[in-house]
């Protein structure tokens, strides 16, 4: 597997990428895991301390993110290395808030989702999927620690996959010697274009085809894209391609 790869997580104040910041960071690169606490701007939500455990006293005297060595080692990584996170884009809008740009990432939600064509797993996040998977993960849940090592677990699982799809030898197209560039190349290339969704997984119509949905409540899907437009987040990216695919 290639060493060029930066596995990372970020625990937040919230879940809103226009809103929230970090609150701790960790990263995994082929010389070892850094991890860090740091004061956001805005105060860490009651939902999201409920989730993560981390509270506003705990990182009161924190330094800020904004001023620490972590941001200026990933930043420096990140110019010639590849993110990877589960939900990426997430995670690049909180790095966007710290003025760190992303050049290349692999997002594994998205892949894991590429790769269930079939539509059998119910849900995708990364907790759902270390139990769905039974990956063999060391390691707390909702700690971004943990959700590295989890990451890392789910990463070499789909990069497995990826390299039984692929028919032909590496092309080593990341650098001489690299092992697996067309198979990374690919990942990323899955990683930057929008999930077309299958089933709903909200809502009163939650499990539901969107297809079905689109014939029967076509009024509700309007709706619902209307809401993601005017939210405008970069997360919901993929919400609105399906949305707009279902609706013509």
């Amino acid at each position: 597997m290639p060493d060029n790869l930066i596995f990372l997580d970020t625990e937040t104040t919230g879940n809103d990428p226009a809103k929230d910041r970090l609150c701790q960071l960790c990263f995994k690169t082929s010389a070892g895991v850094k991890v860090g606490f740091f004061k956001p701007p805005v105060p860490i939500s009651v939902k999201a301390m409920s989730i993560t455990h981390i509270t506003n006293k705990m990182v009161e005297n924190a330094e800020a993110f904004s001023k620490s060595e972590m941001k200026k080692e990933l930043e420096t990584l990140l110019k010639e290395n590849i993110l990877v996170a589960h939900q990426a884009l997430f995670d690049i809008a909180m790095l966007k808030h710290e003025g760190i740009r992303v050049e290349k990432f692999i997002c594994t939600l998205r892949l894991a989702r590429h790769f269930d064509s079939e539509n059998k797993i119910p849900e995708y996040n990364l907790q759902f999927l270390r139990y769905f998977l039974d990956l063999d993960v060391p390691g707390e849940p909702h700690n971004a620690e943990g959700d590295v090592a989890v990451l890392e677990a789910l990463f070499k699982r789909l990069y497995a996959k990826m390299l039984d799809f692929t028919s032909q030898p590496p092309l080593l197209a990341l650098g001489e010697g690299e092992e697996g560039g067309e198979v990374i190349q690919k990942m990323i290339e899955i990683s930057s274009r929008p999930t077309l969704f299958k089933n709903l997984i909200f809502g009163k119509y939650k499990g539901r085809s969107i297809a079905e949905v689109a014939e029967t409540d076509r009024r509700y899907l309007e709706w619902l894209l209307n809401q993601k437009l005017t939210n405008e987040a970069e997360t919901d990216e993929d919400w609105i391609f399906t949305l707009k695919h279902y609706l013509g």
